[in-house]
């Protein structure tokens, strides 16, 4: 089993930063990618920003600029600076991995989610 802990969220005036972590534990015998999701009230999910093997690098364009993802691939954790925060960013963020396991399978675990509140 794996799991996926994050931390980091809360309430930020808009302008504000935060930092969210999410670290990766448990049967892993490698992880691919690690990214970001967030999922705001009425609305779908979406991709926040993603990376793949410490390599490519994608982020969604209304955070492209304000937020920066870094990995550390040997502790298996991911996070995300979020800066120039705006309401629009409001939302429950979830950490998101693609995880081989020791018998070669691959498989998505999702974090249990974050709360991240921009005030106006």
């Amino acid at each position: 089993q794996v799991q996926l802990v994050e931390s980091g969220g809360g309430l930020v005036q808009a302008g504000g930063s935060l930092r969210l972590s999410c670290a990766a534990s448990g049967s892993i015998f490698s992880v691919n990618a690690m990214g970001w999701y967030r999922q705001a009230p009425g609305k779908q999910r979406e991709l926040v920003a993603n990376n793949f093997n410490g390599g490519t690098t994608n982020y969604a364009d209304s955070v492209r600029g304000r937020f920066t993802i870094s990995r550390d691939n040997a502790k298996n954790t991911v996070s995300l600076q979020m800066n120039s925060l705006k309401p629009e960013d409001t939302a429950v963020y979830y950490c998101n991995a693609d995880v081989t396991v020791p018998s070669g399978r691959v498989y998505g675990y999702w974090g249990q989610g974050t709360q991240v509140t921009v005030s106006s």
